[in-house]
C-alpha cells in the first residue's frame, strides 16, 4: 500500500509470537523476571541508534501517550500567565489534549495556536514562532511549553524541529517534540538534540508490531514525569504513610525507569520486539541509513512521477526542506473551492469519503486524503517494500477516481 506506512516483518511477528507463547504459558515468570530482561535489550537496541543513554529511553503505546504524559505531569502555575504553544497543524489528538489541559486548569493555563500556511520556508516558520513567544509576553503571559513536530501528520511535512529546540532552550521554554513520524524515517541524535521531552512511534517507519513508542527523557527532566498513564505500581508516593504495596521484583533501576516498566496489564511483547526489529533492520535491509536514503530518494521520484501523471504538483517550498523525508503530498485534479468548478466546497467530506472506500473495496489498498487550503491533496509513503511502479500504480488509480468524481452530480453528492 503505497499510501500506508509501519507493518512488522514476518521475522519480527514470529519473535513478538514466541513472548507471547513465554508470557502465557507462565504469566508471573514472564512478567517478573523474564520481560524486565527483553525490555532492557529493546531500550539498549532503540537508545543506540537515538544516540541517547539508555536510561533516558523507555516505552510507552504511541506518541500520543507520550505527548499526554508530558502535559498532564508538568506543574502549571496557578497565575494564569502559563501558555502552551502550538502550530495549526498538529495532530488532532494532541491537539485535543491541550485544550483539554486548558480546561481542567480552568484555563488558567492557555493554549496559543500558530497558524501556517503552506507551502512555507523554515525561516519565515521559525520567524512565527518567534513572533508568537513575543506576542505571548507582550499580553503579560508566560510561553511555558511548546509542542511541534519533527514531521506533521497532515500534511506530512518535515519541520525544522531542530531549530525550534536550540530556539526553545534559548527562550526557557519547554520542549515537547511529537515524533511519531520519527525513528526510522529521518536520522535522529538525541544527544545533540537535547530536548526536553521526545516521544516517537517505533510500530510506523521502524516497522515494531502495535503499538510502541518510545520516549525520551532527559535525566535532567525525569522527576517531573511523577507518572505513568495510568499511575502504577512504580509512582513514587512521597507522604510515607501513603505508601503502597509493590508485587513486582526490585530492580535496581532509576524511579524513571522502573516507573515505566510495568504500566498494568497490557500486552508488551511489542516493546520486546524492538531489538529484533532493528536486528531484521540491519542484517536484511542494510541498515538505518540504507532505508532511509532509499525511502527518501524513491518518495522524490515517486511523488514526480505521481504529479506527472495527475498533472498537479508536490506540496514543497523553495529551498526543498518539506519533502526531505519519506512523505510527500500531491495535489488532486479537482476544482475543490473553485466557484466554477463542478465540486463545491459543502461536498468535500463526502468525496473524500467516497474515494477512501471505493480504493479500499475495489483495490484493496488505503490511501491518505484530505482537503487542506482549498485543494484536494494526497498522502504518499514511500517504503522498503515499494518501488516507483507502486507510485505509478497509485497515480493511475487516483486519476481515474478523480474522473469518476467529476461524472457525479449533485444529487449523488447529496445523498451520501
Amino acid at each position: 500500500m503505497p499510501g500506508s506506512f509501519g507493518g512488522a516483518p514476518t521475522a519480527v511477528r514470529n519473535k513478538q509470537n514466541e513472548y507471547s507463547d513465554l508470557c502465557e504459558s507462565s504469566p508471573d515468570l514472564y512478567i517478573r523476571y523474564t520481560y524486565p530482561k527483553l525490555l532492557d535489550r529493546s531500550r539498549a537496541a532503540i537508545a543506540n541508534i537515538l544516540n541517547a543513554p539508555v536510561d533516558t529511553v523507555v516505552f510507552v503505546p504511541n506518541a500520543t501517550t507520550g505527548v499526554n504524559t508530558v502535559i498532564r505531569n508538568i506543574v502549571w502555575n496557578e497565575d494564569g500567565k502559563d501558555e502552551m504553544l502550538y502550530f495549526s497543524t498538529i495532530y488532532g489528538a494532541c491537539g485535543n489534549t491541550i485544550e483539554y489541559v486548558a480546561e481542567v486548569h480552568n484555563y488558567k493555563v492557555n493554549p496559543r495556536d500558530i497558524q501556517l500556511e503552506y507551502p512555507i520556508s523554515d525561516a519565515t516558520l521559525i520567524q512565527l514562532f518567534k513572533n508568537a513567544i513575543r506576542a505571548s509576553r507582550e499580553a503579560g503571559r508566560r510561553p511555558r511549553l511548546a509542542v511541534y513536530d519533527t514531521i506533521s501528520s497532515v500534511p506530512g511535512l518535515r519541520m525544522p524541529f531542530e531549530e525550534l529546540t536550540k530556539l526553545c532552550k534559548e527562550e526557557g521554554i519547554i520542549s515537547v517534540i511529537d515524533g511519531a513520524h520519527g525513528v526510522g524515517l529521518i536520522p535522529l541524535d538525541l544527544s545533540a538534540l537535547d530536548p526536553d521531552y521526545f516521544v516517537s512511534n517505533a510500530h510506523k517507519w521502524l516497522h515494531v508490531p502495535r503499538g510502541c513508542a518510545v520516549f525520551y527523557v532527559p535525566t535532567r527532566n525525569q522527576e517531573y514525569m511523577r507518572s505513568t498513564l495510568p499511575t502504577s505500581h512504580g509512582f513514587q508516593v512521597r507522604r510515607q504513610a501513603a505508601k503502597k504495596l509493590n508485587p513486582l521484583p526490585e530492580t535496581g533501576k532509576s524511579a524513571f525507569v522502573n516507573n515505566f516498566e510495568f504500566n498494568g496489564t497490557i500486552n508488551t511483547t511489542n516493546y520486546a520486539a524492538v531489538a529484533d526489529t532493528i536486528i531484521w533492520r540491519e542484517e536484511v535491509c542494510g541498515g538505518e541509513e540504507a532505508i532511509m536514503n532509499y525511502n527518501i530518494s524513491l518518495a522524490k521520484t515517486g511523488s514526480s512521477k505521481m504529479a506527472q501523471i495527475l498533472g498537479t504538483e508536490i506540496m514543497d517550498n523553495e529551498e526543498g526542506t518539506l519533502t526531505n523525508c519519506a512523505l510527500v503530498n500531491i495535489r488532486l485534479p479537482l476544482p475543490i473551492g473553485d466557484a466554477s468548478g463542478e465540486i463545491k466546497m459543502k461536498y468535500t467530506t463526502q468525496v473524500r469519503d467516497w474515494m477512501s472506500k471505493t480504493l479500499v473495496d475495489e483495490f484493496k489498498t488505503f490511501i491518505h486524503l484530505w482537503e487542506f487550503q482549498g485543494k484536494m491533496w494526497v498522502r504518499m509513503s514511500a517504503q522498503v517494500y515499494l518501488d516507483e511502479g507502486d507510485f505509478e500504480w497509485a497515480g493511475t488509480v487516483l486519476k481515474a477516481l478523480c474522473a469518476r468524481v467529476l461524472e457525479k452530480g449533485d444529487e449523488f453528492w447529496e445523498g451520501l
